[in-house]
């Protein structure tokens, strides 16, 4: 039996109805249910297979790049005259990283220490460990001007120490032993007579605390009672503030432990975060939208502020006593050496440390720090944290070894920190976090779309048919069969034969 025009309608009607409500319904519970999903992928649970295996073990590749400082007039140096250095490198080691010890609380949080190990990959470094730089003498012209106020006995004996040792004020020695330690009959001396006086007991090098170390206890909101605490620090080593600085401000422990943060950021977030490495709270800011590897990703970067001093940005003032602008003052927390942290090559400070070292060469493409970060979870996708390690470096007088040594912040090395998702974790994280949200959303405008289409086809037909049945006429029995609305019967023909 054949359906009517206007049954089919009327179907169509209804079923264009429920499309566009039901699209009309994700409209307003399609973000509720995708905030919904994100919130619960985003905390720390261990029921959380892809974001809790991310926290804990890191499994994606990071990467540490080392860049030497190399004197090549070090005679010069000792003369007065300005510092000429050659960047060699990078040195390039793998990062392998894991939490431990991690006990979750009542209130909310979880404690753990991360762990950190350093592989040298030869194929992604220019050069080898084996090659040979020249850089400052960390233990003489440190130690010279830390102990530049003492009186002149002691500082003649200082300078009788550093010669018996065969300490001089360069260090010409192979990268590996530069970056992991080497033997030296001056660090035993300190170390029995006088120990604790240098943050290491067993050999003597840049980041020989570093490998095989952990970054102290952390404890984190892990985001279950609310996710806008998730991977903040509630404390560090039982901590709530340290005692490096010289302002409340300075000294409070802000932000996340520098990994992840809380999911739904905007272009007015901020990114706070505590480094221990640093020994304070940091924060990046805003700068533009992007895509990663087919993840749309805020970037979030340094902002001019971060090492200004007290006088260019007042609220830096607790971390003076300052220099230029563009250099934070580590020695509180570095056993009181004369190390000044920076962006690479001096990037964005003061100009006036740029005439001071011949051979820099400062860029944001090559030098500048940011992290993408896609802004739904919280998740970094791709991250470069760029600084510099700077020695304060002077002549002082009873110490020889310093020579005629003009004062200046010396480069040592800069380093780069960085990673990236990709891979397995890369495509559950599409898949789970981008993919299925952007399903959701087309499907609700789909339905809303088809719903319309339906509608709008049902009233055309109901139209078509209405029309259709006023053109047919009536019969002519009923009307006059003068009537244009008589319908013209044609007669049976009968067949001729």
């Amino acid at each position: 039996m054949a359906v009517s025009k206007s049954t089919l309608s009327i179907v169509f009607i209804v079923l264009g109805g429920l499309a566009v409500l039901f699209g009309t319904v994700l409209v307003f519970v399609g973000p509720i249910i995708i905030d919904d999903q994100i919130v619960k992928n985003v905390e720390i649970n261990p029921s959380n297979g892809l974001s809790y295996t991310m926290w804990k073990d890191i499994p994606v590749p990071f990467f540490m790049s080392v860049y030497f400082f190399h004197i090549v007039n070090p005679n010069e140096i000792l003369n007065g005259e300005k510092p000429t250095v050659v960047q060699r490198g990078p040195y390039v080691y793998r990062e392998n990283r894991w939490k431990d010890n991690i006990t979750f609380h009542d209130n909310h949080t979880v404690s753990y220490r991360e762990y950190r190990q350093y592989f040298f990959e030869e194929s992604m470094s220019v050069g080898d460990e084996s090659d040979v730089v020249t850089i400052p003498n960390m233990l003489v012209l440190g130690a010279s001007v830390m102990m530049e106020n003492m009186p002149l006995p002691v500082l003649l004996l200082l300078s009788t120490a550093f010669k018996s040792f065969n300490e001089g004020p360069f260090l010409t020695k192979p990268v590996g032993e530069l970056m992991w330690g080497y033997d030296s009959k001056l660090v035993d001396f300190l170390n029995k007579y006088l120990p604790g006086m240098l943050p290491t007991s067993g050999k003597f090098g840049l980041f020989a605390e570093f490998n095989n170390s952990n970054t102290g206890q952390f404890t984190v909101f892990t985001g279950q009672d609310d996710i806008r605490k998730v991977h903040m620090v509630d404390s560090w080593n039982g901590l709530k503030s340290v005692d490096y600085w010289r302002s409340e401000q300075c000294n409070q422990i802000n932000g996340t432990a520098g990994q992840m943060w809380p999911p739904f950021m905007t272009k007015e977030s901020t990114m706070p975060f505590y480094s221990p490495d640093a020994c304070r709270s940091m924060e990046l800011v805003y700068q533009r939208p992007g895509v990663s590897r087919g993840i749309p990703v805020f970037r979030f970067v340094a902002p001019k502020t971060l090492f200004a001093n007290g006088t260019d940005y007042p609220p830096n003032e607790g971390f003076c006593p300052c220099r230029q602008s563009g250099l934070l003052n580590v020695s509180t927390c570095r056993h009181n050496s004369p190390v000044f942290i920076s962006r690479p090559h001096f990037f964005e400070a003061d100009p006036v440390l740029l005439d001071t070292v011949n051979g820099l060469s400062p860029n944001e493409e090559e030098h500048g720090l940011f992290i993408d970060i896609h802004p739904e979870t919280g998740v970094p996708m791709n991250v470069s944290i760029r600084l510099q390690l700077n020695l304060l470096i002077k002549r002082v007088f009873g110490i020889s070894e310093t020579g005629k040594i003009a004062e200046v912040v010396m480069p040592m090395i800069w380093f780069e920190e960085s990673g990236y998702i990709d891979g397995p974790v890369l495509n559950t994280f599409r898949t789970n976090l981008v993919v299925l949200p952007m399903v959701m959303e087309y499907m609700q405008y789909s339905f809303i779309g088809l719903g319309l289409a339906g509608i709008l086809g049902a009233v055309m037909l109901y139209l078509s048919d209405k029309v259709k049945s006023r053109m047919v006429g009536q019969p002519c029995t009923d009307v006059d069969p003068s009537s244009s609305a008589c319908e013209k019967t044609p007669l049976l023909q009968t067949p001729t034969s």
